[in-house]
């Protein structure tokens, strides 16, 4: 798949762990554990939206085209 998902390495430079990110995003672990993982088909504007303002980064900085 060419859409990497760097969730984990951005969590990992915050420090924050999966439960405690799920809580501040309002999704469900298992919702943010396929995200994390690559697994999702889609990702709504405003579940990205949260994550990057919990994480303080941006959307570029978790989704990454590779070829």
């Amino acid at each position: 798949m060419p859409i990497i998902v760097n969730l984990d390495v951005m969590m990992a430079k915050r420090k924050m762990s999966l439960n405690e990110l799920s809580e501040k995003v309002d999704l469900t672990l298992s919702n943010l554990s396929i995200l994390k993982t690559g697994k999702a088909k889609a990702v709504r504007f405003s579940t990205l939206e949260a994550i990057c303002k919990v994480l303080e980064c941006q959307p570029g900085d978790i989704l990454e085209f590779v070829e």
